[in-house]
């Protein structure tokens, strides 16, 4: 269990540590986790797991450039895991991004008891970064509109998804970015789950749409190709432990099959 609280951990200096850098994770005695190691300066605690303190650090071994990505290691781990590993990464991100206030240009500094940058001559407070994103499968009938963008690996399609602007509420995220993505008109619009992905730091919240028509004009810029696929005749499809692929998985579970 992993409890995201850093009561009482301020001068724990001892404990449960993940270790990374910027191409890689190192492996542990337990996935990413290495147990009752000595936090080297300028670890960053998260919290307690099953119990015990745990931090995070950046490491440049040798051995480093073997190291699995992060990419690669949430597609192995439990969920519980991939929880604070996921949480590792945005830290690290927020702390690297962080070092001075936006607001006048001093060196920030850490608050020890809460994940919070202060700015020593404003008292300006920044905390972690989040992003919050829609992630939307389309579906017609049995249908599902699947899209590559030219990032993608050859053959791969997924969900659409986007960032929600400022002013904006979900579903009205949903709905624009269907519409400039692929062109389609949406009807209803239903919440599945959300999923945290921290590359580098977004929330992503999950939803079905019915589509009004089938008819696709994609942008050419974000997305370079999509199509209906049935059920029986599936493109590539998204990691599994992405909340792409558990759109699309959760939704062909409830479809009938052909004939």
């Amino acid at each position: 269990m992993f409890e995201r609280t850093l009561v009482g951990i301020d001068r724990v200096r001892r404990g449960q540590l993940i270790r990374m850098n910027d191409q890689g994770v190192a492996p542990g005695d337990d996935g990413v986790i290495s147990y009752d190691v000595r936090w080297p300066d300028g670890a960053v605690a998260l919290g307690y797991w099953n119990g015990e303190p745990i931090a995070v650090a950046m490491d440049d071994q040798p051995e480093a450039a073997a190291w699995m990505s992060a990419r690669e290691w949430l597609g192995q781990l439990p969920v519980v895991q991939t929880e604070v590993l996921s949480t590792a990464l945005q830290v690290m991100t927020w702390r690297r991004d962080h070092r001075y206030c936006g607001r006048c240009g001093s060196a920030m500094r850490r608050k020890q008891t809460e994940f919070a940058m202060v700015c020593p001559s404003c008292r300006l407070t920044s905390f972690p970064r989040i992003s919050p994103c829609i992630i939307t499968l389309v579906t017609h009938g049995r249908d599902l509109l699947l899209a590559r963008s030219p990032r993608f690996a050859p053959g791969r399609f997924s969900t659409l998804a986007g960032f929600i602007e400022a002013g904006e509420s979900v579903e009205a995220a949903v709905r624009r970015e269907v519409m400039e993505e692929v062109g389609v008109s949406i009807g209803r619009v239903r919440y599945f789950k959300s999923q945290s992905w921290p590359f580098p730091h977004s929330l992503m919240m999950g939803f079905y749409a019915e589509a009004a028509s089938r008819d696709i004009t994609i942008d050419g810029v974000e997305i370079e190709a999509a199509d209906w696929f049935s059920p029986e005749y599936l493109p590539g499809l998204p990691p599994s432990f992405s909340i792409a692929h558990s759109l699309i998985d959760n939704f062909l579970k409830g479809v009938a099959p052909s004939g």
